[in-house]
């Protein structure tokens, strides 16, 4: 199976712009920003989508939401921030590689999309 653009980017094949970086996962800036702030927060594990996680994988998806509340901290986003996971095709997922998007600094508005 062919890496995927994250792969690339967490095996340095492929240059991004990156916040934060631990053994599980990596925090880089959209290259298509929707908001001031727009980082991905990307498991180094390969999990195609959110509805494909098994239960093995919940350790790693409550580390990726902590690791929103430390980036959070370190942008000084104290007036808020928004969490959004797209699955599948209906939901604009771009890339076969589970990430979470974290937007911030701009108003946002409900419901989403």
């Amino acid at each position: 199976m062919a890496k995927t653009l994250f792969q690339k980017i967490i095996d340095r094949e492929i240059p991004a712009k990156i916040e934060y970086e631990d053994d599980q996962c990596v925090v880089l800036h959209d290259i298509e920003p929707q908001a001031p702030v727009h980082l991905l927060i990307v498991p180094k594990k390969p999990i195609p989508r959110v509805a494909e996680a098994a239960a093995a994988d919940e350790p790693l998806l409550g580390h990726l939401l902590t690791v929103a509340g430390t980036v959070a901290k370190k942008l000084n986003l104290a007036h808020g921030f928004r969490l959004v996971i797209n699955n599948g095709p209906h939901a604009c997922e771009s890339v076969p590689h589970l990430h979470v998007h974290m937007l911030a600094q701009r108003q946002m508005t409900w419901p989403p999309g």
